[in-house]
């Protein structure tokens, strides 16, 4: 399934990247700025506000070129839902990542888009099956041929990276997912007319 605009949504995911380099313009043009010190820092009270500002934070150039194709594609595709819907996604996907990191997380600061990243993509995976929706399912199954290898994030491995805002991102894409298609189903069963009992 595909946003009922695509150009529209196409602009507003180029609107919504180009914003994440003006800040890592500033955040390398002033040093002094140090942005990405403003992340998530695992259960540590003054590192909660990180829940806000860390996927919109990278630690350079090479984090957020990585990051900049899977935001605009995925991004683009759970905008086949809505404006609301992705803002609900992505507000859950947001949370449930950030929480997760701070709860958990490797002691650090943690920034980058890329738990957004893995909640989008868990979403799109499984919404076609919460959904029953065999066209929402061959775009999950395009996807998990495509970048389904990105999955394997959400274990511990390599250095530096923060699998735990993997694992928890991926973890609110799947609430999101079955959020959705609970709704949905209500809203399709309100819209059905009412039977009388014999």
């Amino acid at each position: 399934m595909l946003p009922q605009n695509p150009l529209r949504a196409a602009v507003g995911m180029l609107i919504a990247v180009a914003v994440l380099y003006g800040i890592e313009f500033f955040d390398v043009a002033d040093p002094a700025a140090a942005l990405e010190a403003n992340g998530i820092v695992p259960r540590d009270v003054s590192g909660l506000d990180g829940i806000l500002w860390a996927p919109l934070l990278h630690a350079g150039w090479g984090h957020l070129w990585a990051n900049t194709l899977p935001l605009l594609v995925l991004g683009w595709l759970v905008l086949a839902g809505g404006l609301r819907q992705f803002i609900a996604v992505t507000a859950t996907v947001w949370i449930v990542g950030g929480v997760g990191t701070w709860l958990i997380g490797a002691p650090g600061v943690h920034v980058g888009a890329s738990g957004v990243i893995f909640g989008w993509m868990v979403f799109l995976l499984l919404r076609g099956f919460f959904q029953r929706s065999f066209a929402q399912i061959l775009v999950a199954v395009a996807l998990f041929f495509y970048w389904g290898g990105m999955l394997w994030g959400v274990l511990p491995g390599q250095v530096g990276i923060s699998w735990e805002g993997h694992l928890f991102g991926a973890l609110g894409g799947a609430l999101a997912a079955w959020l959705v298609a609970r709704s949905t189903r209500g809203q399709a069963a309100g819209s059905e007319p009412g039977k009388l009992a014999g």
